[in-house]
């Protein structure tokens, strides 16, 4: 009885063997038909790899033609069974929760061979981009897989871990995926194979088997060799779903995964495998080739892939998000870094917030590295979800470029984005704290109206008394610290301020430099102020803005990015590739185009401040408002280095020492005088103001002769003057009773303009040329010009009389004004390229910072304790 049926299990196994081999014939034989149809290839060609990876996904289906999932499981060809009258191909399933375990390591030639065509074959019968490797070899130290290096080269076999810690790390990474496989539960699901090269220590081997019982969700498939591997009275983990192969001195014994037996009593494959050997070169270096342009394309990421399928119906209320990019492969295992990028599934997109987790960020990237393609993609992306009444931008830029400009009206292209506030190009480190301080301004204004509503941030405020969010974004932010002067110090305290405050306020901040090292402004506060910036973006060369003991961003190429959202600690690092916006230029034009054509009624376009542009007076809108009548009347010099661009101009009011100064030996000092001019001329009516001109300086002749033709052509009566003219005109200025006595306009000659509400204006393009002319003393009255000029600087206001000039000299306008106890009565300077320290001096203002260049100058007005950094207008000869 017993003989019987142990003849009839042997003979149901050989039948059940004998089936197996005719289905996998009948699979050979309908393959080779179908590529006898396709025509001769080369071995290891590409072509050829195509061809296979297409069967292999075309005969494993369960009917032809029909769907199957990416993480199904797979008949794998692992060898040859041997029988009495033959043998046939033996196929295991692997993919989709089943599992190989093999009871030796790969230190044995014949499981390290079987390992390698088991990889190869699951990555050609799997759809392209399906598939991720990942290796652990700690007893042969990665040896197992060296002969698999083109598939690492392609991006779709990771590095072996050697070492407890890189075991762990891609432990955790295996987990991850397949926690966050189970979520999504979805059939295009990336399959991580984690091949076990020798068993790793016995915590570790306990979280691989578990990976094996984890199910077909999890899209994890483990091929384990030296298992099992205990030492004594060590019982080995449990496998799930496992196929397991027995090897002995010639053959292999194949066991039976749970529930899918080769054998009808579930002890095994009742023949013994020849198991196969190494695929050849050809055809690794031939299928990496594919699987790398396969690679490359799924980790591509358009600029379209960036933006919400409708626009602005986002809500800011919690915060901000945008998409980055996609997510790469993971990044290298090293000591310094012992975890991967977090949640890792396939391609996925990568999403940010500006929240309360994170609410600034912190982007390095060395020139060239993509950093102003990367904040394009991001502004964009933000414009492109919110509406204006939900975000704000503030755009600030400190380098020689135009980084900001697609976000302004241009004469190309009139439209700009409806979200942008204020946008500086090229621009000063005063526009800079100019721009700060406004946000403080708004942060204060934002604290009443929480507190008014009796709540403690942003989120808390109803929708309809809720502001918008503020994105402010600096790039290069690191010239705005540079050196450590007043200046810098007042950005430092304002950029604390708004990074501790902002959070609560819906204020972010995004600050990008190519270093965040060595800038001194930033000494002994540095960790404060950028402990408050949690998200880390390194793009190449910007490692810097991560942890010292984190370096992911080592071997970044350009387009891509490693994201941190744990202020640049190990273990939390996303490989990003990001789209580049710069060969997106259609696209980026017609979303600009779109989202300006839906502003709101009556959005007014961005305040813009260029730093490379010289103004010009006709431009000017405060020039364009000036009308006869006003009064005081102002005398416009330049533009304000400010977040408004409000129009720089001085009072001259009846005050003692309202007068002008320039001072410099810059040529730019007679450009100031003539836009001085003419703005004092525009707000008088024809007649009722004097002008006398006095080129006293090299080369301003011409400048004086058309300033004339300028002022007569506006019905000004002007009068010239040269050198000899000045100490008597000086003199005729002043009562014949001496200096301080009587009223100017009195000693004003018969026939003059200037009646009792007129005014004489004394322009004079070179004081310091009249030096010896003032100098002389008049043997009657012991009167010198400099004298004279005394007595106007301080009584002339009150009079009517006010003085325009220019001197080449600090020092020769402090002996003009009889030393700096006088300064008061010249109480408007506008400083051009005088030394900070000289000036400083002569001001009385020890704690100036100044830095003189070109197309900039300080104006200081003494009565009302106003100093700021001004662009000059200069005339190009069309002003009228």
């Amino acid at each position: 009885m017993s003989e019987g049926r142990t003849v009839g299990s042997f003979a149901t196994a050989y039948g059940q063997a004998v089936a197996f081999h005719r289905q996998a014939v009948r699979r050979w034989e309908a393959a080779r038909r179908a590529l006898a149809a396709a025509g001769p290839v080369a071995p290891g060609s590409p072509e050829l790899v195509s061809r296979l990876a297409g069967l292999g996904a075309d005969l494993a289906a369960p009917a032809r033609g029909a769907a199957r999932p990416a993480t199904a499981p797979v008949p794998i060809r692992v060898g040859e069974a041997t029988t009495v009258d033959g043998g046939f191909p033996v196929l295991v399933p692997l993919g989709g929760g089943t599992h190989l375990a093999v009871d030796t390591d790969a230190r044995q030639p014949r499981v390290g061979e079987l390992l390698r065509a088991v990889v190869v074959r699951l990555l050609a019968a799997a759809p392209p981009g399906a598939v991720r490797v990942v290796g652990i070899d700690p007893a042969a130290f990665g040896a197992a897989f060296l002969p698999l290096r083109p598939l690492h080269d392609a991006g779709v076999l990771g590095p072996a871990a050697t070492t407890a810690a890189e075991i762990t790390a891609l432990l955790d990474e295996a987990e991850r995926h397949a926690r966050t496989a189970q979520q999504a539960a979805r059939d295009d699901q990336e399959l991580l194979v984690v091949v076990a090269a020798s068993a790793p220590p016995p915590r570790e081997l306990a979280r691989l088997a578990a990976l094996t019982h984890a199910g077909p969700a999890a899209a994890v498939c483990v091929l384990l060799a030296g298992h099992p591997s205990a030492g004594p009275g060590d019982a080995p983990p449990p496998l799930g779903a496992t196929t397991q192969l027995r090897l002995n001195d010639r053959y292999a014994l194949v066991g039976d995964p749970p529930g899918q037996p080769f054998s009808a009593d579930g002890s095994g494959l009742a023949a013994p495998v020849v198991l196969d050997g190494d695929p050849s070169q050809a055809t690794v270096t031939g299928l990496a080739r594919q699987l790398a342009a396969t690679t490359r394309r799924a980790e591509e990421v358009a600029f379209t892939d960036l933006l919400p399928a409708r626009r602005w119906t986002e809500s800011s209320g919690t915060g901000l998000r945008t998409v980055l990019g996609r997510a790469l492969r993971p990044l290298q295992l090293g000591a310094s870094d012992a975890a991967p990028r977090p949640g890792a599934v396939g391609r996925e997109l990568v999403t940010v917030a500006f929240d309360d987790a994170t609410p600034h960020w912190l982007v390095g990237g060395r020139t060239g590295a993509g950093k102003t393609v990367f904040l394009l993609d991001v502004l964009y992306g933000l414009a492109a979800g919110y509406s204006p009444a939900e975000l704000q931008l503030y755009l600030l830029d400190f380098k020689e470029g135009v980084s900001f400009t697609e976000f302004v009206p241009t004469e190309r292209d009139p439209s700009w984005l409806p979200h942008a506030r204020a946008v500086g190009i090229e621009s000063d480190r005063e526009y800079g704290v100019a721009l700060l301080r406004e946000l403080r301004t708004e942060l204060t204004r934002r604290a009443a109206l929480l507190k008014r509503h009796g709540v403690t941030k942003l989120a808390d405020l109803p929708p309809n008394a809720r502001p918008p969010r503020i994105v402010t974004v600096v790039d290069e932010f690191h010239v705005l610290f540079a050196g450590n002067d007043a200046l810098a110090r007042q950005a430092v305290d304002l950029l604390e301020e708004l990074a501790r405050k902002g959070r609560s306020y819906g204020l972010h901040l995004v600050l990008a430099s190519q270093s965040i090292t060595g800038v001194e402004a930033l000494y002994g506060r540095a960790e404060a102020i950028f402990g408050q910036f949690p998200l880390r973006v390194a793009l190449p060369g910007g490692g810097g803005v991560l942890d010292p003991l984190n370096d992911a961003a080592t071997a970044l190429a350009v387009g891509t990015a490693v994201v941190n959202t744990a202020g640049g600690v190990a273990g939390a690092n996303t490989e990003v590739r990001f789209p580049d916006a710069h060969a997106a230029r259609a696209d980026l034009a017609a979303l600009r185009r779109e989202l300006f054509q839906a502003r709101p009624a009556g959005s007014p376009p961005p305040t813009v401040f260029r730093g490379y542009e010289t103004p010009r007076l006709v431009d000017d809108p405060t020039w364009a408002g000036l009308r006869p009548g006003a009064e005081p009347p102002l005398a416009l010099v330049g533009r304000t280095v400010d977040v408004a661009g409000s129009g720089a101009s001085v009072r001259l009011d009846p005050v003692p020492g309202r007068h002008l100064a320039v001072v410099g030996t810059a040529a730019a000092g007679a450009d100031v005088l003539r836009s001085a001019t003419l703005s004092l001329a525009r707000q008088h009516a024809p007649g009722t103001a004097r002008f006398l001109l006095a080129p006293l300086a090299p080369g301003t002749t011409d400048l004086a002769n058309d300033l004339a033709m300028e002022l007569a052509a506006a019905g000004q009566p002007v009068q010239r003057l040269d050198q000899a003219d000045l100490p008597g005109r000086l003199a005729a200025l002043v009562t014949a009773d001496g200096p301080g006595q009587g009223s100017p306009a009195a000693a004003h000659p018969a026939g003059s303009s200037t009646g009792p509400t007129g005014r004489t204006y004394l322009v004079v393009f070179g004081v310091d040329a009249a030096a010896d002319a003032l100098a002389t003393t008049d043997p009657t009255t012991f009167r010198s010009g400099h004298d004279d000029l005394r007595a106007v600087l301080r009584q002339g206001p009150a009079h009517g009389v006010h003085l325009l000039g220019w001197w080449r000299g600090l020092r020769r306008l402090g002996e003009d004004l009889g030393g700096t106890q006088n300064r008061d009565d010249l109480a408007c300077l506008v400083a051009l390229n005088v030394p900070g320290a000289d000036l400083g001096l002569h001001l009385g203002m020890h704690d100036l910072s100044y830095t003189p260049r070109d197309g900039r100058a300080l104006l200081v007005d003494r009565h009302d304790q106003r100093t700021s950094l001004i662009v000059p207008f200069v005339g190009d000869g069309d002003d009228r």
